[in-house]
């Protein structure tokens, strides 16, 4: 195999490669004027007709370095198919296809038709009869084509494998022969992969016809343009510290990475009940809402999209500014690929990274595979976030004055301010009090942490010592349930090493409830009870029975009023008494508190939305 030097000149610029005057307007359109590396290293060779083995990372722009030539060499009347490109997922066909459509806008008659499973055979079937110029697709989908007669090869000019390795490592690799083996002898291969495994050489060295190797280093394999950031997760819970930054944090769109489907299904949920345009997209989601949503995002009508790994890779939405891992990825190669959906094409992007003290050592591990250190962020604060509220309020009324069409308005508070001898501020006072409607305006403050009781400390301390100075079990005090609430057994206890702060925590957040209208918590040795509203909807405890805690599943049930203590109760590590179940330093629930005043209503606001 043959290998040429490619290294692409100092101050080259898109108008001294030897690209047609359609594809260079398209070019000036859309603002392109000097070629990335791996761009000025494979064109030339791809113009002149040669085969071309590219190694580079992703973001780098490897769609324009197979698509401008092949632009460039396409023959004016569609038919069959002149040229194919493999890429591993429906995103990243899509994205391709677009791509191909965008820089071919000066071309009169050019066809790109996407191919992918989850979409229906009959749109591919009637573009594929109506003749293209390229077809982007997924190797499955192209097999499948290719043995039902519905798509012919036999004019094809150019084959582009993008993003190699992933086609490899998805399982793809004999549905990736059957294509090259149902290619013409004739055709140009054009092979870009992130890394060059053995797989990836066997296929160069048997399909690949003495080709223009381009291999372009990277010093670090995340773009020196995304600043990286992580948060220790304590304290707070992670969807209320998410909730902080959304609210600081000044963003465009975001993609929060959770690890499962069920997972960006409930985060998204949660983020609408509190106001913010979010979605979820994962493998269970039906391609055309996969499609509608991706389309809302780059619109501006959604603002957060809530993803697994896999949904969004290939995903390239200018838009996206920041990158939130709210659950670690499993290895740093995907956190790479997570991180690289945003600071494309030389923009400047946000990583975030929550992290907890378990998942310490693969903080170090991205650090190690990525030659970079990831800094640690601090929360923001209650007045932080009152300060952003404050600064967005402010700004909506000075919009609302720039706006002008005020003359109707300003004639009622006039008449307002005279009827009812009422000064204009407070008028306009209650006119803001109003358009904020039920939702408060500011956070509390935290309240300050709650003083123990001190004075008898020595003595209770003396009583519960044995003559050893041992301390000796307390006994169980009964668990008495609060008027307006049930009492739900939680079968997590102190042998499971389990604090107040974490029940409550959870509970709280996957009930969406406020900790206020939680009620009393008793923990026993294999066992807790804990006091709910009354009405929780049957599909909310159905929900909590498999939220886990301390590693266990909370197995939710209605109390029986049988209380044996669970086995041995550890004493009590403060002063004085029994730890109530609020807020101690590093925990997870919120202030100490004796539960809603005497008379008040559940509190039970349906789980904030949630479905399921």
């Amino acid at each position: 195999m043959a290998s040429d030097s490619a290294a692409p000149a100092a101050a080259l610029h898109f108008s001294d490669l030897a690209l047609p005057e359609s594809v260079q307007k398209a070019l000036a359109d859309v603002g392109y004027e000097s070629p990335s590396p791996i761009q000025a290293a494979t064109i030339p060779p791809l113009l002149e007709g040669r085969d071309v083995l590219g190694q580079a990372q992703t973001g780098t722009g490897k769609t324009a370095a197979f698509a401008l030539p092949v632009l460039s060499r396409l023959e004016p009347k569609a038919g069959r198919p002149q040229a194919l490109v493999l890429a591993p997922t429906r995103e990243l066909a899509i994205q391709v296809a677009e791509a191909f459509q965008r820089y071919a806008s000066h071309i009169p008659g050019f066809h790109v038709l996407p191919i992918y499973g989850g979409q229906g055979y009959g749109p591919q079937l009637g573009g594929l009869r109506r003749g293209v110029h390229v077809v982007v697709g997924t190797p499955g989908r192209i097999v499948d084509h290719i043995k039902k007669g519905s798509l012919d090869l036999s004019e094809l000019r150019f084959l582009v494998l993008d993003e190699a390795d992933e086609m490899l490592r998805m399982g793809f690799a004999e549905d990736v022969d059957t294509v090259l083996s149902a290619c013409p002898e004739s055709r140009q291969v054009a092979l870009f992969s992130a890394t060059m495994p053995a797989p990836i050489k066997r296929i160069a060295q048997t399909h690949l016809k003495n080709p223009v190797e381009v291999a372009i280093a990277a010093k670090t394999t995340t773009a020196k343009n995304i600043r990286q950031r992580y948060w220790w997760v304590s304290g707070l819970h992670k969807l209320d510290a998410l909730t902080r930054i959304l609210e600081v944090e000044s963003f465009d769109a975001m993609i929060i990475f959770a690890r499962t489907k069920q997972a960006t299904e409930e985060l998204a949920q949660k983020l609408q009940a509190r106001g913010l345009a979010a979605a979820a997209i994962n493998g269970d989601i039906a391609q055309p809402q996969r499609e509608r949503v991706i389309g809302q995002l780059k619109d501006g009508q959604l603002d957060i999209l809530v993803a697994t790994d896999v949904a969004a890779r290939g995903l390239d939405v200018e838009r996206i500014s920041h990158v939130l891992n709210y659950d670690i990825p499993y290895d740093t190669e995907s956190y790479v690929h997570r991180i690289g959906r945003t600071g494309r094409a030389g923009r400047s992007g946000e990583a975030i990274l929550f992290v907890t003290p378990r998942e310490k050592g693969m903080l170090r591990a991205i650090e190690r595979a990525t030659r970079q250190s990831i800094e640690e962020m601090h929360l923001p604060t209650v007045d932080d976030v009152n300060d952003r509220r404050i600064q967005r309020f402010k700004d909506a009324i000075t919009d609302t004055l720039t706006g002008g069409e005020l003359e109707l308005f300003r004639n009622l508070v006039e008449q307002v301010e005279q009827e009812q001898n009422v000064p204009a501020v407070d008028i306009a006072a209650a006119l803001a009090k109003l358009a904020q409607g039920g939702k408060p305006l500011l956070l509390d403050p935290p309240p300050p942490r709650e003083k123990r009781v001190r004075e008898d400390r020595a003595p209770r301390e003396r009583a519960e010592r044995g003559e050893r100075g041992e301390r000796a079990p307390r006994p169980v005090r009964p668990h008495s349930t609060e008027p307006g609430k049930v009492t739900y057994r939680l079968e997590v206890g102190h042998g499971h090493g389990v604090k107040p702060g974490n029940i409550i925590g959870a509970v709280a957040n996957e009930a969406g409830l406020d900790s206020q209208f939680i009620g009393r918590l008793s923990i026993r040795g294999d066992y807790s009870l804990l006091d709910l509203p009354e009405g929780m909807p049957a599909n909310l405890v159905a929900h909590l029975k498999k939220v886990r805690v301390a590693g266990q599943p909370l197995r939710l049930s209605e109390w029986d009023g049988k209380d044996d203590g669970g086995g041995f109760v550890p004493p009590t590590r403060g002063p004085g008494g029994p730890r109530r179940h609020g807020k101690k330093p590093g925990g997870f629930g919120g202030p100490s508190r004796k539960g809603p005043p005497r008379g008040s209503k559940s509190g039970f606001k349906g789980g904030k939305n949630r479905s399921s």
